[in-house]
């Protein structure tokens, strides 16, 4: 079989040299040929979470609103083996720009990073079993509180195969081969979409089960990808050569300990981000159903958006790993400094978009756009204030994932818990209840935290990159 990887991306790992302008053109080729299938990916897969909230949407709005409740607790619990699994890709970056025929530094990584898998997975699976009692705590409506736990029960059983499956796709992106993965989400979104209409509404035979439907298709649908990668690679040539399961009884400590020591503090700050949008989920159940409906509705879209940077972001890790392995700081920088830059051109287009036609986005998620006018009404509030922080939003990113591929992920988890704790938080609790303007308020702290973030991750980039 012809390697697929091979034809479409033969020189996607080549590391640029030299000076001036041809070598920055260089670079942004190289980036965007690896970042176009990354960001395909990431596209697809909210493609798939969007089918879900769709297809629940249209069951009721309850059960989108219970679904929305329960997925902060499902990714918080994701995040925190989610944090290992993303040091695989720098780790190896590293290996590869210093010894590029490393082939046993390269195995050892993606071995000890599906360990950390099993060894964070199932102390997450015990905890996602409490989760109604846990939002209970947290003053959420009982009704949602127990359809979310019904959702969560069931999802929970894909948490190992959603986690494992982010180690080897950043094992094939830190090779330059992101079309593995791309394959392997076109064909999930299919087989999930699927799933979700025969589970949901009790299609071809099965039974109705609504919103528990929802989260055993999607358990299903973690299992499928995470089995379908392993399948993907083993086809490959180019990726088969590195025998990753070969020998996978066989510790290696110093490996297993760099994937946490670089993957708790990568954890973290992407936790203190996710938990601040998912916390904001949280105070939108206090104002009732239709905020949260609107805010769930109002945070996909530009979620969608936010998948090009960030495929963008995931390719920069590379460059500026490889870069920074062979100890060449200049490319390092000029990886780093293009991405940045397609990834904010690319979101103050998005911010036009979103701006102009908030009504007509908005309306898409709903069955009945009369029945539910408060919903896009909200929506459209929402959505604005989400125009306004596209461009930060796709800034930081490019910038936080940049400084991955240095191996700097302590200042860039403190650059975060303070930018979206003590800023963000704050201000948007502050302006919801203390001047009454709820849902508008929180979605203002976010804009907030999101532009001091973006500001001090381009600043510690520059920091760490600039000419001595």
């Amino acid at each position: 079989m012809t390697d697929i990887a091979e034809i479409d991306l033969a020189n996607a790992g080549r590391r640029v040299t030299g000076h001036g302008m041809d070598a920055w053109l260089d670079e942004a080729w190289e980036l965007l040929k690896l970042a176009g299938p990354l960001a395909a990916t990431q596209v697809a897969q909210m493609i798939i979470m969007g089918t879900d909230m769709l297809m629940l949407g249209h069951f009721s709005t309850t059960a989108l609103a219970s679904a929305t409740i329960g997925n902060t607790i499902f990714f918080f619990a994701w995040l925190m083996g989610f944090g290992p699994a993303s040091a695989v890709s720098p780790m190896i970056a590293h290996i590869l720009g210093a010894w590029p025929d490393n082939r046993a530094g390269v195995r050892a990584v993606v071995r000890m990073g599906l360990w950390s898998v099993l060894i964070v997975s199932l102390p997450l699976f015990v905890l996602l079993q409490f989760a109604e009692p846990i939002l209970l705590l947290l003053d959420q409506k009982p009704m949602l509180a127990e359809g979310a736990g019904h959702f969560v029960s069931a999802l929970a059983f894909g948490l190992p195969f959603t986690i494992g499956y982010q180690v080897l796709r950043n094992y094939t992106t830190a090779l330059s081969r992101p079309v593995a993965p791309l394959i392997v989400m076109g064909v999930t979104i299919v087989f999930n979409a699927l799933l979700d209409y025969i589970l949901i509404f009790g299609n071809f035979g099965a039974p109705r089960l609504g919103l528990q439907g929802s989260g055993i298709a999607s358990a299903c649908s973690f299992a499928f990808s995470f089995i379908a990668m392993v399948v993907v690679i083993w086809l490959t040539p180019g990726l088969r050569k590195y025998r990753i399961f070969r020998r996978f009884r066989r510790p290696h400590w110093e490996k297993l300990g760099e994937v946490f020591w670089l993957g708790v503090p990568i954890g973290l700050t992407t936790i203190f981000e996710a938990m601040l949008f998912n916390s904001a989920t949280l105070v939108m159940g206090t104002f009732g159903v239709a905020s949260v409906a609107a805010h769930q509705i109002s945070l996909l879209v530009p979620s969608f958006t936010f998948m090009v940077p960030l495929g963008i972001a995931m390719a920069a890790t590379v460059r500026v790993g490889l870069a920074s392995g062979a100890r060449d700081i200049e490319a390092a920088r000029r990886a780093g400094y293009g991405a940045i830059l397609m990834g904010t051109a690319f979101m103050a287009l998005m911010s036009i978009v979103l701006w102009s036609f908030p009504r007509e986005i908005a309306s898409l998620w709903v069955a009945d756009p009369v029945a539910d006018a408060k919903v896009i009404a909200l929506a459209v509030v929402f959505l604005h204030v989400a125009a306004a922080f596209q461009v930060f939003d796709g800034m930081q990113v490019v910038a936080a994932l940049s400084l991955r591929g240095l191996k700097d992920a302590r200042m860039p988890m403190w650059i975060a818990a303070g930018s979206y704790w003590l800023v963000g938080a704050p201000v948007g609790l502050w302006l919801a209840f203390g001047l009454g303007m709820k849902g508008l308020g929180i979605w203002i702290g976010l804009a907030l935290a999101l532009g001091v973030v973006a500001g001090l991750m381009c600043w510690r980039f520059w920091y760490l990159t600039r000419a001595r």
